[in-house]
């Protein structure tokens, strides 16, 4: 079980194989590495897989391999235009994970070192199209971490600044926090040859490409999003996890945010999110066990409206209405204001 969706293994991988799993996407949401929050979001788990759903088969048609195999309804696996309602449940193909060793010295990646094929590649690809308030970007430049030569930036970055083009970041994905790296760490670590650290990139583009084109033509603005990839097991590079949702990525509505973001924008307000920050400065391993107090449930309106705006996002983007009698984005997120102001 993970922070938001569970899975269930119907056959493992192998070495030479990919295995055969489903996805529950549940209702439940994590913000700031956290794990599971207070709440359950209503609908939230049938909204991602739709829209994850949509944006597989759009990869499939672009020529560009994933682990995808249909969602689940009356037991059978179906594409997306042949569900007759809203599914939580999505077919997918396995591949192994092979965890990284902790040791006194940090993580022991040499593993991948000897694999050809079948598993996750232990990163995390970020595009950043702009810099909204709050990007972990921002903060890292500001504390030294990174330069803007680093990016291929020629000036400091600003909060709200649009970028002439995207930057490509990368973080670990299998420690227990994940951390940010450089790109030339990141092909260390996961074993990768300069023509395959290149796809990433390439491929990566086209996919930043497609959701920014698609979420255009709602009005909303792809700020930035995260993508997870494996090798097949010819070592071929494969889409996994779940793309273009609004918990893998932060759109935008004339500056309001419309992503899981809305959520961490109340709770940055809180007490328990500066016990968070602070505890994960003194230790970066076991910082949940120094935070005392836990997080507080969701204002009853403030969930509802989270909630309309998954269902609202699934429905314009697929160009079907799962979720019926569900208000404009502009009304629900006029209303959004007065809870992150």
């Amino acid at each position: 079980m993970g922070s938001v969706k569970d899975l269930e293994i119907i056959t493992p991988p192998t070495e030479n194989s990919t295995g055969q799993g489903r996805f529950i996407f549940s209702d439940r949401y994590s913000v700031f590495d956290w794990g599971e929050m207070p709440d359950h979001i209503p609908d939230k788990g049938a909204s991602i897989a739709l829209l994850g759903a949509y944006f597989f088969e759009r990869l499939e048609d672009m020529g560009i391999k994933t682990h995808y195999v249909g969602l689940i309804e009356d037991s059978k696996c179906k594409e997306l235009n042949k569900l007759k309602g809203p599914s939580n449940i999505m077919e997918v193909r396995l591949v192994r994970v092979l965890k990284p060793e902790y040791t006194d010295n940090g993580y022991d990646y040499s593993i991948y070192k000897s694999q050809r094929g079948n598993f996750l590649i232990p990163l995390e690809i970020i595009y950043r199209n702009s810099i909204p308030e709050g990007s972990s970007l921002l903060k890292r430049m500001n504390r030294g971490e990174i330069s803007p030569e680093t990016l291929g930036l020629s000036a400091p970055l600003q909060p709200g600044e649009k970028l002439e083009k995207p930057v490509y970041d990368v973080s670990t994905k299998l420690e227990i926090t994940d951390r940010y790296i450089t790109w030339q760490e990141a092909q260390e670590i996961a074993s990768l040859s300069e023509s395959e650290l290149q796809e990433i990139h390439n491929l990566t583009d086209r996919i930043n490409r497609l959701i920014t084109e698609e979420f255009a033509r709602i009005g909303l603005n792809n700020e930035d999003g995260k993508i997870e990839l494996a090798f097949d097991p010819d070592r071929r590079l494969m889409v996994v996890d779940v793309l273009g949702t609004l918990d893998e990525c932060r759109f935008t509505y004339n500056g309001i945010p419309v992503s899981k973001e809305i959520a961490r924008l109340y709770y940055r307000k809180t007490d328990w999110y500066h016990a968070v920050e602070e505890a994960k400065k003194k230790d970066r391993m076991n910082w949940k066990a120094l935070v005392n107090t836990p997080p507080e449930p969701l204002p009853p309106r403030l969930k509802e409206l989270i909630s309309l705006v998954y269902k609202t996002c699934t429905n314009a983007i697929t160009g079907k209405e799962w979720f019926p009698a569900v208000p404009d984005i502009q009304d629900i997120l006029e209303e959004l204001r007065d809870f992150l102001a």
